[in-house]
């Protein structure tokens, strides 16, 4: 083999490796394209598992239960959580936080979809997509046991020291219902019922299944009979802005258990397990 041949032979050979190096950076792109690609919906599917973000202290809507001597989150929510990950044909995973962490915790993708009783206000809106409204309930006002007969009009609240969940509508109706009210915001709710039970504040405002919840746990506590602020703008499931595939998926499960009436049934499920 003479030394010209032999030369062209190697131009031959790098040309091929190179041709082959080319290839191959090109399929790792386009898979790294095709990953990039994938939709919230698709990659959860891809993963098997879906992770949700809720603060367990919001009874019936999701609150802790010794099942079987095992602490574990249950509620009406959480029932909903779980027929969604049934429908997408995946594991469910429950990521327990406060309240106001949770929009933050979707946004930087450590959960994937958040059920927490939240209302899709205009606020909320800006930041993340929701789907269709599944509840709504009254707004009530939480207070001792022994002022039961104090306050009969909401008028009667004037300069008020009083409690809510931080984040939360209840809050909004504790600033803008209440005249010169003194909101103190908390993260969760068992610590509100101290600052009640304590003196530090003389009321909470709460969603009205959930008050009637603490009250069946505390009975130096009650739902204000006298007190009502009207009907909250619903609760939803909020999603990370701009999926709007999952956002369609969960909506087709709500409007099944809506139909078919399994909703009322997680609702009264979880509120007789308050009593157990």
């Amino acid at each position: 083999m003479t030394k010209k041949f032999s030369g062209y032979i190697a131009v031959i050979m790098i040309m091929v490796l190179f041709s082959l190096a080319l290839t191959g950076c090109n399929n790792s792109k386009d898979t790294s394209k095709t990953e990039e690609n994938k939709s919230a919906l698709e990659e959860i599917k891809s993963s098997n598992k879906i992770v949700l973000g809720t603060c367990g202290d919001y009874p019936p809507y999701e609150f802790h239960k010794q099942i079987d001597g095992k602490d574990e989150i249950v509620g009406f929510d959480i029932e909903i959580a779980k027929e969604i990950a049934k429908d997408l044909g995946v594991e469910l995973e429950i990521k327990d936080m406060d309240f106001n962490g949770l929009l933050a915790a979707l946004q930087t993708g450590n959960v994937d979809f958040v059920i927490a009783g939240m209302t899709p206000d205009e606020e909320r809106k800006k930041s993340v997509d929701f789907s269709k409204i599944y509840y709504d309930a009254e707004q009530g006002l939480l207070i001792r046991t022994e002022d039961k007969e104090k306050y009969k009009s909401i008028d009667e609240l004037e300069g008020m020291k009083v409690g809510a969940q931080k984040g939360t509508i209840q809050e909004e109706v504790a600033q803008e219902k209440i005249k010169n009210s003194q909101v103190k915001a908390l993260g969760k709710i068992t610590d509100l019922t101290l600052e009640l039970k304590n003196k530090k504040v003389d009321g909470v405002v709460l969603a009205v299944p959930v008050a009637s919840s603490y009250v069946k746990a505390n009975p130096d506590l009650t739902l204000s009979p006298y007190i009502n602020f009207g009907k909250e703008d619903g609760v939803a499931i909020a999603v990370k802005k701009g999926n709007q595939e999952l956002v369609d998926a969960i909506n087709n499960t709500i409007d099944k258990l809506m139909e078919d009436g399994t909703l009322n049934e997680f609702i009264q499920d979880a509120t007789a397990l308050l009593e157990e």
